[in-house]
């Protein structure tokens, strides 16, 4: 069974920066995606980054391209999400996903039911 580990949420003040990571048990990761969203108390689930693990295509949300970056280590099915120039706006539960399976041509990275496997996930609290 597949699980998703998430680890590296906190509280910082703005400015600051965190590191969270995603890793991932199980079989054949290799042609799956795994990103990672985000839901604030009384808001959608929102999307932050995904990453296509066959060919490390990235997608972005317009809110934090320029500050955070996602990366991945192969060797053990990790993705890490670097964020820097944190704001208060940032706040929030961040979830890690992964598709299901390998990704399909109907895989759309910022849509949350394009993944079917999801972390508990880690809280980031951004105070000003």
């Amino acid at each position: 069974q597949v699980q998703l580990k998430e680890a590296g949420g906190g509280l910082v003040q703005a400015g600051d920066s965190l590191r969270l990571s995603c890793a991932a048990s199980g079989r054949s990761f290799s042609r799956r995606a795994m990103g990672w969203f985000r839901q604030a108390p009384e808001k959608e689930r929102e999307f932050v980054a995904a990453m296509k693990l066959s060919d490390g295509t990235i997608d972005y949300s317009d809110s934090v391209k320029g500050r955070f970056i996602l990366s991945r280590d192969n060797a053990d099915n990790t993705v890490y999400l670097q964020m820097d120039g944190l704001k208060p706006e940032d706040t929030a539960t961040y979830y890690c996903a992964a598709t299901s399976g390998a990704v399909t041509w109907y895989y759309r990275p910022k849509s949350p039911s394009s993944y079917g496997i999801w972390g508990q996930g880690t809280q980031v609290t951004v105070s000003s």
